[in-house]
């Protein structure tokens, strides 16, 4: 009898509910092409950090590609940052978003595409895709420009 009681109380407070409210579409950023997500990131990043360490962002996207949210996933040394994908996903998941676009900035003002970095959005877009999410993109951002692993046909 005990046992039934237990799995009944354990069952009880298993209860999840999920509720959604976008953002007003009109009221929404579009994104087409990687200067809008660039501009717009370069709103939401401190630009007196952006040459001190690296930085790891994610932004939400609707499937009209209109911006739902950006989220400051981690932050690094000079050297390099660690993501945490369960936290992109879990935040991905969370907004609703059909097409995600990653960012970090690259402090030394480089704009070369590292192995570690190729890994990373691979990585990335093959989680992506078994969630019916689109990696649209991802952006090295320094203080002076960008790159575009899609314009660089390394998507």
């Amino acid at each position: 009898m005990k046992t039934k009681q237990l799995a009944t109380q354990l069952l009880s407070c298993a209860q999840v509910e999920l509720h959604y409210k976008r953002p007003l579409f009109d009221t929404m950023v579009s994104i087409t092409q990687p200067e809008d997500a660039v501009k717009t990131l370069r709103q939401f990043i401190n630009p007196k950090t952006l040459d001190l360490r690296e930085a790891f962002w994610l932004l939400t996207l609707t499937n009209s590609n209109r911006l739902i949210g950006i989220s400051e996933i981690t932050t690094g040394t000079t050297k390099g940052v660690q993501i945490s994908t369960k936290l992109i996903f879990q935040i991905a998941l969370k907004a609703n978003a059909t097409a995600i676009i990653v960012a970090h900035n690259h402090p030394s003002g480089k704009l070369k595409i590292s192995e570690s970095d190729k890994r990373e959005t691979q990585k990335l877009k093959l989680l992506a895709d078994k969630m019916e999410i689109t990696l649209l993109d991802h952006l090295i951002i320094t203080s002076e420009s960008f790159l575009s692993f899609a314009y660089e046909r390394e998507l």
